[in-house]
Formats: C-alpha cells, sequence, structure tokens
C-alpha cells in the first residue's frame, strides 16, 4: 500500500456510508448516518476527509456531492495489517489462535480458514 490512510473514528464512520452510496451531498449523508451531528460537524469531517485525499467531490447546483477516493478493501487491508503487526507482531498464526481460544469458532469459519489455506497453498506450489 503506497499511503497510509489515516482515518479517525468520526471520519470512519462518514467513510462507512460513503463507501456503501456514493456520491452523496452532505444533507443526504447526514439523513443516512446514525448519529445526532450537526450539518456543520459533518461538513468539518468531509473537508478533512477532502484534504487527506479521501474524498473527492464535484458542485452539481448549489450542493457538493462527494466520492470516496479510497477504497474500502484498502482501508480494510492497511488496518488489518497495522493491527497484526502491533498487536501480533506481524505473525498471523499467534492471531487466529487467540481468536480461536477466546471466540468459538463456527464451522464454517473453520471450513473457510481451511479452504483459504488449501488455496495459498496451491498458488505457492
Amino acid at each position: 500500500m503506497k499511503k497510509d490512510i489515516d482515518i479517525t473514528e468520526a471520519e470512519l464512520q462518514v467513510m462507512q456510508v460513503l463507501w456503501k452510496k456514493n456520491p452523496l451531498t452532505a444533507k443526504a449523508l447526514l439523513m443516512l448516518l446514525e448519529t445526532e451531528w450537526h450539518l456543520k460537524t459533518l461538513n468539518t469531517l468531509l473537508s478533512r476527509l477532502v484534504n487527506k485525499g479521501i474524498l473527492s467531490y464535484s458542485k452539481s447546483g448549489r450542493e457538493y456531492l462527494y466520492t470516496p477516493m479510497v477504497e474500502q478493501e484498502s482501508y480494510a487491508q492497511q488496518q488489518s495489517k497495522r493491527f497484526l503487526h502491533k498487536v501480533f507482531d506481524g505473525q498471523f498464526s499467534p492471531f487466529v489462535a487467540h481468536f480461536a481460544k477466546h471466540e468459538s469458532l463456527k464451522e464454517d469459519d473453520i471450513q473457510a480458514l481451511k479452504q483459504l489455506i488449501d488455496d495459498w497453498e496451491k498458488d505457492n506450489d
């Protein structure tokens, strides 16, 4: 990943809506957010995201339409790697072991993990 995507918790709430539906005006976005923010608060967050290069905007009449410039998958990948390095020294197996020990894995989760390993092994033969 080229650039570190730095998104605050509040900005992430905005992005989660925009990743599902875009482009949106600030007013439309405010109606879809499950918060009690005022439009001014949302506009501040939108400005920050635009300044970070995470959102772009275009003018539509008297309003602006906001569109993500960063894909949700890219953000999720970066955050997953960051968490793995921070908490488990970049090692995946201790993470899975920890999760399996403290959470009950469903059979379909176990099968999905087995399939991931099988696919990885086939790709690396």
